[in-house]
């Protein structure tokens, strides 16, 4: 069969990685893919928000299925168009992607059908939420309703913080229309975890819990980004909180998005936070998450076509979703100065006989087939073991053999993981 990916990033290529290992799978594209992508997927210049093309590269090259990877298109309503010119498609509808792409909804959904989460209130008047900001004790945690490449979060240790950040995106529009309204909620403590699954609307099946490290520098220091990097399993999600999150979040969502009109068919990912009283989910996402992906699904041991294609024809339970016994690590290697400015350009050098697989998120081909970055995060280099402690130490030991100038990453990945209790 052929199979189209939409997108250009590190989850992208994890995902064809995976989808490559299924004998189901003939041909893949990706839309539009990138450098390191190339190798495992042939490559197509449309933009990932540019519905329209993308639509019709699928009619005239006959494409059999579609996996709609980013947020932005599943928001904008890709798998809405392609489904209607005859392509089936993985990824939830815009109106069921609304989850992600409005706070405003999420946060009122889990308000209406009592899903745990942290107190909250939502603003489209900027002095009224001011007015709110000045009756909080810090930190207080100030979020733009839409999607905002990951940036639309600020956690205000001081009532002027959070002040500031209600006005940089109420009044100055940082992220655009994402910030003409605005969640406020209360800081909640305790470890995060990350749990995506695959749901058909019937039924839901969570993949292995992970990890991730936002934070730019070692010790959690430095500016929020994309991600730096990743480990799977949780050592804090403990199966006793899984049942746990089963009965009181994961089907409850889907249950609620049902009852909505809103049935999800997809991957569902779970923001989630342990605190003292219990786990609350912090975010939803329409999509699979980057980097968890890159942790994630090399612990698949089942095919993942199968399991796409079990999700769009909503017979979920049928298929089997297994994930192997080991633990899986991924490292960022990024280009110095990201998130904010760094240098392109240089070239990449990846030796062979790896024990790890390298994910591309930003490179393209020179004129002479090199790889060349071209993004803030560069690679994610994953690498699975039998315990976490070795699945790190070979992730690290294969991102010494690679390089590019300006290279940058942190060296401390898995280290908050390795310090839980029982680890």
């Amino acid at each position: 069969m052929k199979v189209m990916v939409i997108g250009g990033g590190g989850r992208e290529h994890a995902i064809i990685k995976a989808l490559k290992k299924s004998p189901a799978v003939d041909e893949i594209y990706a839309l539009p893919g990138n450098g390191g992508i190339a190798a495992d997927a042939r490559c197509v210049d449309i933009a990932a928000k540019d519905i329209d093309s993308a639509v019709r590269f699928a009619q005239e090259n006959k494409i059999d299925y579609a996996v709609v990877a980013p947020d932005d298109p599943l928001v904008l309503g890709a798998v809405d168009a392609l489904t209607a010119a005859g392509v089936p498609c993985f990824g939830p509808d815009k109106k069921a992607a609304v989850i992600e792409g409005s706070k405003v909804f999420s946060k009122a959904l889990m308000k209406k059908y009592g899903i745990p989460t942290a107190a909250y209130e939502s603003f489209s008047d900027m002095e009224k939420a001011l007015d709110y900001v000045r009756g909080r004790t810090p930190p207080i945690v100030v979020k733009a309703d839409g999607l905002a490449l990951g940036k639309g979060v600020v956690i205000a240790e001081s009532t002027e913080e959070a002040e500031k950040a209600v006005r940089e995106m109420m009044q100055d529009r940082k992220f655009g229309d994402s910030g003409l309204n605005v969640v406020i909620e209360e800081f909640l403590t305790g470890p995060e975890v990350s749990v995506l699954a695959f749901t058909d609307g019937k039924t839901i099946a969570p993949m292995v819990s992970s990890m991730d490290h936002k934070r730019a520098h070692d010790g959690d220091e430095g500016l929020n980004t994309g991600g730096m990097g990743t480990i799977a399993p949780n050592p804090y999600y403990t199966p006793q909180i899984a049942e746990r999150c089963m009965k009181e979040i994961f089907v409850p969502t889907m249950n609620a998005m049902n009852a909505e009109g809103r049935t999800f068919k997809g991957c569902l990912y779970f923001g989630l936070m342990l605190t003292p009283s219990g786990p609350r989910v912090i975010e939803y996402n329409c999509r699979f998450g980057d980097p968890e992906t890159q942790v994630v699904l090399p612990l698949l041991q089942s095919d993942l076509f199968e399991i796409m294609r079990a999700v769009t024809e909503e017979r979920l339970a049928e298929v089997p979703v297994r994930f192997g016994d080991g633990a899986a690590c991924c490292v960022i290697m990024a280009s110095d100065g990201y998130p904010a400015s760094y240098k392109k350009g240089f070239e990449i050098t990846v030796p062979e006989g790896l024990d790890s697989e390298v994910y591309v998120a930003g490179a393209v081909l020179n004129g002479e087939g090199k790889m060349m970055t071209s993004g803030g995060r560069v690679l994610g280099v994953s690498a699975v073991a039998a315990t976490l402690s070795e699945a790190i130490g070979k992730a690290y030991a294969d991102v010494e053999k690679i390089s590019f100038e300006n290279a940058y990453y942190r060296h401390d990945i898995g280290k908050r993981a390795l310090e839980a209790p029982g680890c």
